[in-house]
């Protein structure tokens, strides 16, 4: 998963490393070099007849900033400059550019790094690797963590029974994720009940009985054309009657400018007050999912996202971006076909494995 960026943020910190073994070694260079001098001139003469001035040379003017490279090394410490990190921070853009990461939080994850990395010492119980990977540790997770909560501990505190509607375009895995979710919610001890508030597509009614039947859970569902805020209302009516924990809300796939269908969740807004509504959206549409994920948040505010076909993006620009552009944070990531792929989404675990070896 995300493999593709791993090796990208892997390139980064080769390239810090290349650069600053570079500057080791003209430190290296410098001094032996000024101690052959010193040599030679204790060598000389004590008392030459006439020794002519040595003329200076553009060579004089750069001693000086050779020789603190030197003391650097000789005290086991190399300062990160500026210049040590232009190139290679302009390859970290363009690697995430590439990985879909949104240009904001490109932006916000190099001058994190830049900030962290500039005048830094680098001693000898440390690697440059080790900072390098500090600094991207530090700004990864502060640009993925952005709104993060506890979508358990959340359930649990609710007045039950807790309702959590989905919501998204079409054709990204919406319906099987509530399945997925009630599978989740199952192991750990939570009962729910399904609501198909999807009325508008034919069929629909169908394809979420059928997920109901495979996870063993009761589906609320009204004829094709009626009142989706009426079906998930019946549903809360449901689990309020059978002591059911949580209501899972389906429903019509839309964009942001459908404005019926949008009218629509404003109404289940009104009726039923969900605990959540879940954005859902495919991990391996990288920017266009951040781009839907921020128009529904401005639309109908969200509270978090499930981003499906995790297992199969290499990119992670999507995971990468969408919290830090809607404020609202990703909750889960759907890793497979089966009903208990379904992983709760978590940053710093995240960041752990795109920064291991």
């Amino acid at each position: 998963m995300f493999d593709g960026l791993k090796e990208k943020l892997g390139s980064f910190r080769e390239d810090v490393e290349e650069e600053v073994e570079e500057k080791e070694a003209d430190a290296d260079a410098a001094a032996d070099a000024e101690a052959a001098e010193s040599a030679d001139d204790e060598a000389e003469p004590s008392t030459p007849a006439a020794a002519p001035e040595r003329e200076s040379s553009d060579e004089d003017g750069e001693k000086p900033g050779r020789l603190r490279q030197a003391a650097a090394m000789a005290t086991g410490r190399v300062i990160i400059e500026e210049d040590d990190l232009e190139e290679p921070l302009w390859s970290l853009e363009m690697a995430l550019l590439e990985s879909d990461v949104e240009m904001s939080v490109a932006e916000e994850i190099l001058d994190s790094v830049r900030e962290k990395l500039i005048g830094e010492s680098r001693k000898q119980v440390d690697t440059t690797a080790e900072l390098v990977e500090d600094a991207l540790h530090d700004a990864l997770v502060e640009v993925i963590s952005v709104g993060q909560f506890d979508f358990e501990q959340r359930v649990a505190e609710a007045e039950k029974p807790v309702t959590v509607v989905f919501t998204g375009v079409n054709g990204v895995g919406k319906t099987t994720s509530i399945a997925k979710m009630s599978e989740w919610l199952g192991e750990r001890g939570y009962s729910s009940v399904l609501a198909n508030g999807d009325t508008y597509r034919a069929g629909a009614n169908e394809q979420i009985q059928k997920h109901a039947e495979n996870v063993g859970r009761k589906l609320i569902s009204h004829e094709q054309g009626g009142d989706p805020a009426a079906v998930i209302y019946d549903g809360v009516e449901y689990a309020e009657a059978n002591d059911v924990d949580v209501v899972l809300g389906d429903t019509a796939g839309r964009l942001h400018t459908s404005n019926d269908l949008m009218t629509q969740l404003e109404k289940i807004h009104r009726v039923v007050d969900p605990e959540m509504t879940l954005f859902v959206d495919e991990a391996v549409a990288g920017q266009d999912a951040v781009e839907r994920a921020k128009e529904f948040n401005d639309a109908a505010e969200i509270d978090g996202t499930v981003l499906t076909k995790a297992d199969a993006d290499s990119s992670g620009g999507a995971a990468i971006s969408i919290a830090h552009v809607t404020g609202k944070p990703v909750l889960f990531l759907g890793t497979g076909q089966g009903y208990e792929d379904l992983q709760e989404f978590d940053p710093e675990e995240l960041v752990e494995d795109l920064l291991s070896e």
